[in-house]
């Protein structure tokens, strides 16, 4: 099976691949493993594919769907990759109400892309936040670290341009 969502396929590494194999190895026999070994295998790829809870999932011997439950269930793990720019765009009241619904609807629009999902070039993902304690710049966006206010749908192409150079 392949996440093939927004173009892109997992590879992954020896490497990564020997990491993933030492961390259940250390847990497996612990009681509820399941959660430390998601978080250190999500720190491993910076995501869980299906590929990836499928191993986990095998080697504790309990069924894929209760491994995507969990997966699917806490805020903390992405079924995606996250890009090499993270842009995050605040749909907390004080935002939302200034028009930051319509600025995230235009990055969707643009990048091609829906809310938790990477561009397939692996430059750009995109997920809506809550707060990020710039209510006094409402709307806000983030790009990383870097935080963009007082924002209109305009706006979002020239912000993109800066990241694409």
């Amino acid at each position: 099976m392949s996440n093939k969502k927004a173009g892109i396929l997992f590879k992954d590494t020896p490497e990564q691949k020997k990491k993933l194999e030492e961390v259940i190895a250390a847990h497996k026999d612990q009681p509820g493993a399941l959660m430390p070994i998601l978080q250190q295998a999500q720190d491993i790829y910076g995501y869980l594919p299906i590929e990836v809870q499928t191993t986990i999932a095998e080697a504790l011997d309990i069924p894929l769907e209760e491994v995507y439950g969990v997966v699917t269930f806490y805020a903390q793990f992405s079924l995606y990759p996250k890009g090499q720019y993270k842009i995050s765009v605040c749909l907390g009241t004080a935002c939302y109400v200034k028009g930051s619904g319509t600025i995230y609807d235009k990055l969707q629009q643009v990048l091609g892309i829906g809310g938790g999902e990477c561009t397939p070039d692996g430059k750009f993902s995109l997920e809506a936040c809550r707060c990020v304690g710039a209510c006094g710049l409402a709307p806000v966006m983030m790009v990383n670290d870097e935080v963009f206010g007082k924002l209109t749908a305009d706006d979002v192409e020239g912000i993109l341009a800066k990241f694409s150079a």
